[in-house]
């Protein structure tokens, strides 16, 4: 992922075809470790290609990968007068507190950007 940070960097410069001794520049300006390998084949696979092209063609991927909370849905009938639902939703909205609660209080997700 550095690998792909640094090449991007690189190309919002102004550089549209980075070499690899750019984005290794640009790695080793903030103290990250180059893979070699990693960037040959990052620069093999983008080799002539349009880089606004890529980034939409991989969000055109990313918008099929369900992303999100599990909501539960929650369906009153209309014998029930819509008075057996409010329980239910107050249950939900408690779930809802202690679950963002517990990633506030995470501050170190157990990564770096640059690792």
């Amino acid at each position: 992922m550095k690998v792909i940070a640094a090449y991007l960097l690189a190309v919002l410069g102004g550089n549209a075809s980075p070499s690899a001794d750019d984005v290794k520049d640009i790695l080793f300006s903030v103290g990250a470790e180059a893979d070699n390998d990693g960037i040959e084949l990052l620069l093999t696979q983008v080799k002539g290609k349009d880089i606004t092209e890529l980034i939409a063609a991989g969000r055109e991927k990313l918008a099929s990968v369900p992303a999100g909370g599990g909501a539960v849905a929650v369906s009153a009938s209309a014998s029930s007068g819509g008075g057996g639902a409010a329980a239910p939703a107050a249950a939900e909205s408690k779930k809802e507190e202690k679950v963002e609660e517990e990633v506030e209080s995470d501050g170190d997700l157990g990564f770096s950007l640059f690792d």
